[in-house]
């Protein structure tokens, strides 16, 4: 099996005021294999986003860093982003906390804006795209199960459907990697469990690399083969979610124990328990 991401001694800080610095990522070392699906897991401030934002190219590392790499190419390295860059970023799809939508476009244009990494710049400037990718793009909103709110403006969308929307454009964009930060944080419970069951589907009919954030523990022990936990900006657990143990989520977050469902088909997700510290 290849490498779909692979990342070496990743340092990333902020100088929050003179003279001090706060280290959001310390010298973190991972590879991710293609074709897993990969659940990023830690309490706010761990580094969880910034990690995927510099598997993106979004974001750019200190230059002690050593290289990112993505399907093959360097993304960055030392700090410094790949001059192809703007090539490599239309192989990897990023779906956003907030949608990253455009309120007023319909929702088939929205997923259209996929095609531009792929797209002269003057025919994406004028928003010109072929017949080819419009049922691309129809193809992409079945899979999400919105092709009937295709001519609808997105901003009168449910939250749920909007990140839909979001990854339809991702499938459009034909991305071989997905990249979902905090994907369902701001969903209930029925959208957040067809967003996620959107991500499996595509990872397992697909055959796509999915990393995602999650703050909810229980939607990765259900949808994600692998685990990554990660503290202070070090990656202090790496394995199969079903080896997250309750000793291992009280040291990361405080929480007693995790309360799993076990009947088969029971479609229910436990529940994380506070301490009573």
């Amino acid at each position: 099996m290849s490498v779909a991401v692979e990342i070496e001694k990743l340092t990333k800080s902020f100088h929050v005021r003179a003279k001090h610095k706060t280290v959001a990522l310390n010298e973190v070392d991972l590879k991710i294999q293609q074709g897993e699906m990969v659940a990023l897991i830690g309490p706010s401030g761990s580094g969880k986003s910034t990690l995927l934002r510099h598997v993106g190219g979004l974001v750019q590392a200190d230059k002690t860093s050593g290289p990112i790499q993505v399907l093959g190419e360097t993304v960055q390295c030392r700090g410094k982003l790949n001059s192809n860059i703007r090539r490599q970023r239309a192989q990897i799809g990023f779906i956003f906390q907030q949608f990253n939508l455009i309120g007023r476009l319909t929702v088939l244009r929205n997923v259209l804006l996929g095609r531009l990494g792929r797209t002269p710049r003057w025919r994406g400037s004028l928003g010109l795209f072929t017949h080819q990718e419009r049922a691309m793009a129809v193809t992409a909103l079945q899979r999400v199960g919105l092709a009937e709110l295709a001519l609808q403006r997105a901003s009168t969308l449910s939250g749920g459907q909007q990140q839909r929307v979001a990854i339809a454009r991702a499938l459009t964009q034909q991305a071989r990697l997905l990249l979902a930060d905090e994907p369902i944080a701001s969903l209930d419970p029925e959208a957040a469990r067809r967003v996620m069951e959107t991500l499996k589907d595509i990872h397992e009919r697909d055959k796509r690399t999915v990393i995602v954030t999650l703050h909810q523990v229980e939607y990765a022990l259900k949808y994600c083969q692998r685990a990554i936990a990660l503290n202070n900006g070090r990656i202090v657990f790496d394995g199969p979610a079903s080896e997250l143990t309750p000793a291992t989520l009280n040291n990361l977050y405080g929480v007693s124990h995790l309360e799993r469902v076990e009947e088969a088909g029971s479609g229910k997700i436990g529940s994380l328990q506070p301490s009573a510290a």
